[in-house]
């Protein structure tokens, strides 16, 4: 049969290697839908007339609700699996891709549409189960990098979304419709859940209650929150950044954050990869120092050209690295009857963590006129999550007893 058996000796199947193809594919079109509208929002703040804290809520509604979103979908998928569940999200998805197109002229229709284009964020807890279950323990890591190379659907969005928009205001979302319409499609057909995987019989609130009092879920999600929240909020902020310190064009600061999000979606597989020859939490340790490391450089306003440069592409690569190894410890040390659930919980709060700093820096930038104090409030959560990850992190081994609160 072609599956894997788990060992760490055991070569992926033909069938592991295209599930974890299309997950990534789904995942990085998924997300491009999800980023819809950070793209054009100085576009909807003109036309519409909204203030600048009306922006920024007009673009985080998506990415609330994806974040909390992934936590329901993550315990469904343990219970139906991903072969219903990824084409079902990515073809409801299109609603509120289309719904774009008329909500655009009034700003309740577009919160609307934003709180239903979250749904989008959601399958990242589809992917990870799905990826997880088909590759032997030595290799998850990396095949977890590789699908979380898929967050690279928002740096898709944010470099062809605007220009798209610049050939008819309504193109962009008719290319994304009709492209996660042909992914739901070829989901339905091609996704394949692995033979015999074990379902769980409990009722939905139990299974995320079970995830809740583990221990190591919160651990995860904290460590996740600085990795990918880093990475979310750079993605949301850096443009704004780069905008009002360094002076660039609207296009100039789009193309570097859109380099910056490049990056860090390199960078995930090879985080993953190192994490299945040195433990994850080494790894996650090392990544989240070079992080700490260059905000105290970048928190001193260095010249873009070229040591900036060099600091946001550092920071990128240790944030995408440790993205990519703190999912390897999920693969490692979960139970597999409970990787959706836990994946949703831990990418939750991950997604949560990219919420607050555009805000904090906002606020800081407002009052003191540096954004200063902000990189060095980075520095300063990537050294403690270095620290706990060293120090706490690589005393928990694969295959142990999983500890509950």
């Amino acid at each position: 049969m072609d599956t894997t058996d788990g060992t760490p000796g055991t070569r992926p199947s033909v069938t592991a290697c295209l599930n974890l193809a299309l997950a990534t594919v789904g995942f990085a079109l998924t997300f491009w839908a999800w980023d819809l509208i950070a793209p054009l929002g100085s576009d909807y703040k003109d036309d519409l007339g909204l203030s600048s804290f009306q922006q920024s809520l007009l673009v985080a509604v998506p990415v609330i609700v994806g974040s909390l979103g992934r936590i329901p979908v993550g315990a469904l998928t343990d219970r139906y699996g991903a072969r219903l569940m990824f084409p079902l999200v990515s073809a409801l998805t299109i609603v509120p891709v289309l719904a774009l197109i008329p909500a655009r002229h009034s700003y309740a229709a577009m919160l609307g549409a934003g709180f239903l284009l979250g749904l989008g964020g959601t399958t990242f807890a589809i992917g990870v189960p799905l990826v997880n279950s088909w590759f032997p323990p030595a290799r998850r890591g990396f095949a977890l990098g590789v699908f979380g190379m898929g967050t690279g659907g928002v740096a898709l969005s944010g470099y062809f979304t605007p220009r798209m928009a610049e050939h008819g205001e309504n193109l962009p979302f008719l290319v994304v419709a009709v492209a996660l319409a042909a992914f739901a499609v070829l989901g339905a057909l091609l996704l394949r859940d692995l033979p015999g995987r074990a379902v769980p019989a409990e009722s939905l609130g139990t299974r995320l209650g079970g995830a809740a009092r583990l221990r190591v879920t919160w651990e995860l999600s904290a460590l996740y929150a600085i990795g990918f929240g880093g990475v979310v909020a750079f993605g949301v902020y850096l443009p704004t950044y780069l905008k009002t310190w360094y002076e660039l064009t609207p296009t100039d600061a789009g193309t570097k954050a859109a380099g910056f999000a490049v990056a860090t979606v390199i960078f995930r597989p090879i985080g993953g990869w190192l994490a299945d020859r040195v433990h994850p939490a080494t790894v996650t340790a090392g990544a989240l120092a070079l992080v700490a490391l260059l905000a105290i450089v970048q928190a001193f306003d260095p010249p873009l050209a070229p040591l900036g440069t060099i600091c946001f592409l550092g920071m990128a690569a240790g944030l995408g690295a440790a993205g990519g190894a703190v999912f390897a410890m999920v693969a490692q040390i979960t139970p597999q009857p409970r990787v959706g659930s836990v994946t949703g919980i831990v990418g939750a709060v991950g997604g949560l963590g990219g919420f607050v700093p555009p805000l904090v820096m906002g606020a800081i930038y407002s009052a003191q006129n540096s954004y200063s104090i902000g990189f060095m409030l980075l520095s300063d959560l990537a050294l403690a999550g270095c620290v706990y990850a060293y120090g706490r992190m690589r005393s928990i081994r694969p295959g142990a007893p999983v500890r509950q609160r």
